[in-house]
């Protein structure tokens, strides 16, 4: 029976992006993921390298996943305050992203790996905004990467801080999502205004 290497591939980010969101690159290991994936460590080793090359793939591979689940429709479709409760339900969902994207700003001082790449991934929602913009239907007072970094700060803020989140917002509607979501859709719009 011939070896299911994607398969094999798949529980080892699986088990990993559970493990680097909870502990970060720095505390967890490579035989505690092998562990929970169920996998010999050295076939870890052989498919994505070392831990920090693993925490790439993991963090790259729900990137990619967040972008085909989340795309921004063409504004002609989809008012941006609705992709930024989108973006803000799938969040919820995956709350692990959140959590990978701090541990890489945490362990990253300057350009992260696949940055070029990541770049020109978000240039297409940048090019939402501006073209949002250039129809009249968005605020032309803040630049368009600023706006569509904004719009996703909003949705993502929760996720990233959720203790602040906890102090600022009253104690009973903490596991409110509807409410959370009604609030980022009220300030998106409030932030796109003309």
């Amino acid at each position: 029976m011939p070896w299911d290497t994607e398969g094999t591939k798949q529980k080892i980010l699986d088990a990993a992006v559970s493990e680097f969101a909870k502990h970060g690159p720095d505390g967890t290991t490579i035989d505690k993921i092998a562990k929970i994936a169920g996998v010999n460590k050295e076939r870890i080793y052989n498919y994505f390298g070392a831990k920090r090359e693993l925490f790439d793939a993991v963090l790259r591979n729900e990137l990619v996943k967040v972008a085909k689940l989340v795309p921004i429709q063409s504004i002609s479709e989809e008012d941006l305050s609705e992709y930024a409760g989108r973006a803000y339900d799938y969040h919820c969902e995956h709350p692990e992203l959140s959590r990978l994207l701090l541990w890489e700003g945490l362990i990253y001082d300057k350009e992260v790996p696949n940055e070029e790449i990541r770049r020109k991934n978000y240039d297409y929602k940048i090019q939402a905004v501006s073209d949002a913009q250039q129809q009249g239907k968005v605020t032309n007072s803040i630049e368009p990467s600023y706006l569509a970094f904004l719009i996703l700060a909003i949705a993502n803020s929760w996720f990233m801080l959720p203790q602040v989140a906890r102090m600022f917002t009253p104690l009973e509607d903490m596991g409110n999502h509807e409410k959370r979501r009604e609030m980022i859709i009220k300030a998106t719009k409030r932030l796109i205004l003309k």
